[in-house]
């Protein structure tokens, strides 16, 4: 059987600690016969690399998935450093019409105008595409305009597109778990004047059945060669939510962000928040 690595950014908070844990555990309860771990691209150990390393020393194949809600760097860089043979890829777990769900759920848009969806942002303008294109899924299950806002990486900043909006705003917080970022989402959002900031999305049991989705996906294609992960992470996104958005996402980039490079290595816009420091020299956030 083919090994299910769970792949999280990391952070020293506690409370961040705690949700991804729990949602490692929820996606075992839902499949008790899986050999499963898990590893991190940042700040918490054991470390991606090493961790695959160990897993596949004895023969074993493995399917990395990342617990990140868009394909950003972490996912076409740090990830795609540990593929190979015995190691593939799935998806990033967004943009996926679940979250948009879930967000929802955590959202009290009573009585606003519209929404933002704060987002933790990235150097890699195709993340951002992932984050437009769940907020065009989230609007769809609210039944609001949603806007997107970032606290990190290129785009707009989440203060200035919930001062933009005007009229009541309520903010839905684009993150998986508590901790520095989902803080700060919700202090900028207060002092912008938004009426409302949901809670991250925690260890849903939804989000726990995607990840085991993504895994299932990439192991139904073992017969096919070894592909780089730009071509996997594409190909394995929930092609009848693609099809019908992309181009309106991609005009509706267009007309937001100009030409937003994709950045590997460097950082057009690196945000470090205060008392936040990443141990491996990237920006705190960066997916």
């Amino acid at each position: 059987m083919t090994d299910l690595i769970a792949c999280a950014h990391g952070t020293a908070d506690p409370r961040g600690r705690r949700v991804v844990h729990e949602l490692v555990r929820r996606i075992a309860r839902l499949r008790p016969d899986l050999p499963m771990s898990l590893g991190f691209v940042d700040v918490d150990l054991p470390a991606l690399p090493e961790l695959t390393g160990r897993v596949v020393a004895d023969g074993t194949e493995a399917v990395v998935v990342p617990l990140l809600l868009s394909a950003g760097y972490h996912v076409r860089t740090d990830i795609a450093g540990v593929c190979g043979p015995a190691v593939r890829a799935a998806g990033a777990l967004g943009p996926d019409p679940l979250l948009a769900e879930i967000l929802a759920d955590r959202l009290d848009p009573r009585g606003c105008d519209r929404v933002v969806l704060a987002a933790a942002g990235s150097s890699d303008s195709r993340a951002l595409l992932d984050c437009e294109l769940t907020a065009s899924l989230l609007s769809s299950v609210v039944g609001l305009p949603v806007d997107t806002g970032y606290v990190s990486g290129a785009g707009p900043r989440l203060a200035d597109v919930v001062r933009r909006a005007g009229g009541r705003v309520a903010v839905a917080t684009y993150l998986l778990a508590p901790g520095t970022f989902a803080d700060h989402v919700r202090r900028v959002a207060r002092a912008a004047g938004a009426v409302s900031c949901s809670e991250p999305l925690g260890a849903d049991w939804r989000i726990a059945s995607l990840a085991l989705a993504r895994y299932d996906a990439v192991v139904r294609s073992a017969d096919r060669d070894f592909e780089p992960i730009g071509v996997l992470v594409t190909r394995l996104s929930p092609a009848p939510m693609r099809a019908p958005l992309e181009a309106a996402r991609e005009r509706r980039i267009a007309s937001r962000f100009g030409d937003v490079p994709s950045v590997h290595g460097r950082y057009a816009r690196p945000l470090v928040l205060p008392g936040t420091v990443s141990e491996r020299g990237r920006p705190p956030g960066d997916v």
